[in-house]
């Protein structure tokens, strides 16, 4: 950890001291902060936190955010249990920024004191400079900020991510945030905040319209259906004593007649096990439950807390449901899953290429599944990126899965969940598979012809029954799942071979697109390198502009077995290597240069001068055309940046 932490330390250096790093992209909300923090003067040196309220100061801060506090630690409280030993700590803080409860570790907590996190201290732009929290407060929106986007340098070796807390007049009324160690945050760390945050408001606003009424009037309906989810109460004997319209909804039940009624009674005998969770002692928090509703199934986000009376004993329960789909969107917004390739950014007018890309686009406008074919880097990722965003399914999550990379003994759980206690490690509560994840969009499973038998049987139920069930799990989950596969192999060869399924290929295998290889299609390579030089240069600060023929004309020779991703590649390493505007033949890699086929020289010029060596050539030339560079350029068919490169290497003095 040390050695990471060092790491951090100089590549925040070379972030600060360059603004840019080698495969970083920092965000223009981050520089923006940088340079608020130093107009706010803060020293990025500073070794911790230097600006700490006194203990009678944090007290009354303490009881002013009362509120805010009591339901905080609940949730902090759970997500301490579920990350305890993983190096997190958790933090609230007020909306001046001021830290008001911590929770970790005691190794995290240590860590933590050595740079000022301590309750009182004060973590905003003004003190600290950028943090996770001071950005989230600034933009009122949850963020994550890694250690090298730190203002300051002691903060280097941790990375954190932050989620506003609002009131019900959208004003921001505190943070709550999670830190760690650089290797132990991934983006998910977002995304568990945001809900966290998102559960303390609604916690919140419960408790304070619980606490403005008696139990009778605490959820009136104007209350009730002013809050987008399902929202129910039981008396202690489970019976329904308030609920919104939301709530009938989801439940498939009617507002009027309910009431009063147990909720076993209501939902018939065919959802026992939701019931059960119900009516159990445990709280519960967004916990997946199927509910079946006559002839169809529900997937649910359900939240149950006790109501807590003033001798301390439980009056009733708080139910809140939610369509998981709408659950998982919300957090899907806030760690990624989204497609970013439209149609209108694929390059390439080769006329084979175009006819896969008008397939592509027919098969958008259909919900059938696709399987495209081609070579490994001819961008089959980036058409069906393109396929989901023109779908109706464009809204919804798109995740691609790589088959080939997926160690064996994790394609079930990685695909379809698992359950608490499934296997040893498994995380507490279980966890969704990706199918669960990508509910109503679009799953896009690459290298399909290196996923094992026993699980292309185990897609095949999916594909055939729209459901799935957990590892160590046994109810089924209903998803609606869009699937794109992609495969670099003939995989009618695979089924005769015995190594793929000939059921699953026929099941994928509605809409089949070929994607021709770059080799086919070398009259998008003038194109396709026009492209990446514009989009590559800027990304990399350079002011290459342009490619010259003579380094284009190797380009065109060379046989591609990368494809696209190849040229990619060559163009960025030529843009990095030029000297000048144009990105020349020594700017190529020499495999490149060598693996394309000799050109002869051609020169415009007397037939007698053809045979001469080229040093000779271009003297004869420069004396026919008294040493004028651009008439010489010109005769001989090359650039005049060229020229001047030859006559050096030759060392032709004028």
């Amino acid at each position: 950890m040390d050695q990471v932490a060092d790491d951090m330390k100089k590549i925040w250096q070379v972030v600060h001291d360059n603004g840019e790093y080698p495969g970083i992209n920092i965000s223009q909300d981050v520089k923006d902060s940088w340079e608020r923090s130093r107009r706010y003067g803060v020293n990025p040196y500073k070794p911790a936190c230097d600006v700490f309220l006194s203990r009678t100061e944090l007290e009354e801060k303490r009881a002013a955010n009362h509120a805010l506090i009591e339901q905080a630690l609940v949730m902090m409280g759970h997500l301490h249990h579920f990350t305890e030993g993983s190096g997190f700590l958790f933090a609230l803080g007020d909306r001046e920024n001021y830290a008001l409860e911590l929770m970790g570790d005691k190794q995290s907590l240590e860590i933590g004191k050595g740079v000022g996190i301590v309750a009182g201290a004060n973590w905003s732009e003004q003190v600290m400079g950028t943090t996770n929290p001071a950005l989230a407060l600034a933009l009122s929106q949850p963020v994550q900020v890694f250690g090298y986007e730190n203002y300051c340098n002691c903060l280097s070796f941790g990375t954190g991510a932050s989620s506003p807390i609002f009131d019900q007049e959208q004003s921001v009324i505190g943070i709550l945030t999670t830190a760690g160690p650089y290797p132990l945050i991934n983006h998910h760390t977002l995304g568990m905040v945001v809900a966290a945050s998102r559960a303390i408001e609604r916690q919140m606003a419960l408790k304070n319209a619980y606490q403005q009424s008696e139990m009778a009037n605490l959820h009136n309906n104007a209350i009730m259906d002013s809050i987008s989810e399902g929202v129910l109460t039981l008396d202690p004997d489970g019976r329904i004593t308030h609920m919104n319209k939301h709530a009938a909804q989801n439940l498939g039940i009617h507002f009027h007649t309910s009431i009063g009624k147990s909720l076993a009674e209501v939902m018939g005998p065919a959802n026992e096990a939701f019931i059960a969770k119900i009516y159990g002692k445990r709280e519960i928090y967004a916990e997946p439950l199927v509910l079946r509703r006559k002839k169809e199934k529900l997937k649910l986000a359900v939240s149950c807390t006790p109501l807590i009376g003033k001798k301390g004993n439980v009056i009733g329960k708080v139910v809140i449901l939610q369509p998981m789909q709408t659950y998982n969107r919300l957090i899907k917004r806030a760690i990624g899953n989204r497609a970013h390739i439209t149609f209108d950014k694929i390059v390439g007018q080769n006329n084979t290429f175009k006819y896969s890309l008008k397939c592509a686009q027919i098969a958008a406008r259909s919900d059938s599944n696709v399987i495209l074919l081609g070579e490994s880097g001819v961008g089959k990722e980036m058409f069906a990126q393109a396929i989901h965003n023109a779908s109706s399914r464009c809204l919804e999550p798109f995740l691609a899965i790589n088959c080939a990379a997926l160690p064996r003994e994790l394609i079930s759980s990685e695909l379809f969940g698992y359950e608490e206690g499934a296997f040893t490690g498994a995380r507490k509560g279980g966890n969704q598979g990706k199918f669960e994840l990508a509910d109503q969009g679009t799953i896009f499973l690459d290298e399909i012809g290196e996923m094992p038998l026993d699980m292309q049987g185990s897609l095949l139920r999916v594909l055939e029954e729209g459901t799935i069930t957990r590892l160590g799990g046994t109810a089924r989950v209903p998803v609606n799942v869009r699937i794109i596969a992609a495969t670099n192999k003939n995989l009618l060869e695979e089924v005769e071979k015995k190594h793929f399924r000939a059921d699953l290929y026929y099941r994928l295998c509605v809409i089949d697109i070929d994607i021709p290889p770059l080799r086919e299609r070398k009259d998008d390579i003038p194109q396709l390198v026009d492209h990446f030089i514009k989009t590559i240069s800027p990304r990399l600060n350079k002011s290459v502009t342009g490619i010259e023929r003579d380094a284009l004309d190797v380009l065109l020779d060379y046989q591609w077995p990368g494809n696209v991703r190849e040229l990619s590649n060559v163009i960025e390493r030529a843009i990095n290597m030029a000297g000048d505007e144009l990105v020349c033949i020594e700017d190529l890699s020499p495999e490149i240069v060598k693996s394309g086929k000799t050109r002869t020289w051609q020169m415009v010029s007397p037939q007698d001068s053809h045979n001469l060596p080229e040093a000779e050539m271009i003297q004869a030339c420069l004396r026919r055309n008294q040493g004028i560079m651009s008439k010489t350029a010109k005769e001989m068919g090359i650039s005049r940046s060229t020229l001047y490169r030859k006559m050096r290497a030759y060392h032709i003095e004028i």
